[in-house]
């Protein structure tokens, strides 16, 4: 992968180049899921974030902290495969995988996958936050607490619209149209 600042592109083996914007906006989505994600792994070790359910500090026993914690990492996780729209390692499927292994990913399969958890993120936060406002401080959090609770989950509304439009411009690199594509050469 070389870097050309001057065209403000990055290129891969293939020769199909990544705009430095989308670039960093992949970087981004990762960057917006942690706070919600730091929060939760603070309420599993009971760190006083002033979390509580009708005025009773909240306490997670070990099955809820399991997957608290499982939580965290899952999106974490899932906010990492934004990169795979941007880099090499995108391009072609894990070898470890069964049947797939090391053929090269279907590019209307990666803009579907990720054009539908966008989506899905736009949907799931947006009637999130409409609770926020329909409620508010429904479960009687502590103004600080509810606070940094909105403050950790507030950037969770950019992930959808982010991950839509690093979507996009996977989309139209490996569009038929597009003169980097491999049957435009």
């Amino acid at each position: 992968m070389t870097s050309d600042t001057v065209s403000g592109t990055v290129r891969f083996r293939a020769g199909r180049p990544a705009p430095v914007w989308a670039v960093r906006v992949a970087h981004l989505i990762p960057l917006v899921v942690l706070p919600s994600g730091l929060w939760r792994i603070a309420l599993v070790a009971g760190l006083p974030i002033g979390a509580s359910a009708h005025g009773a500090p909240v306490r997670p026993g070990l099955g809820e902290s399991v997957y608290i914690v499982s939580l965290s990492l899952v999106s974490e996780g899932l906010a990492l495969l934004a990169l795979g729209l941007v880099r090499p390692w995108g391009e072609v499927f894990a070898g470890w995988l069964p049947l797939v292994g090391g053929r090269r990913v279907p590019p209307r399969f990666a803009v579907a996958a990720a054009a539908t958890g966008a989506v899905a993120l736009i949907l799931i936060w947006g009637y999130a936050a409409w609770g926020v406002v329909i409620h508010g401080n429904d479960l009687a959090f502590t103004p600080p607490g509810f606070a940094l609770l909105l403050a950790c989950y507030t950037p969770l509304l950019l992930w959808g619209p982010l991950l839509l439009a690093v979507t996009w411009s996977y989309h139209h690199r490996h569009s038929p149209t597009h003169p980097a594509h491999p049957r435009c050469s």
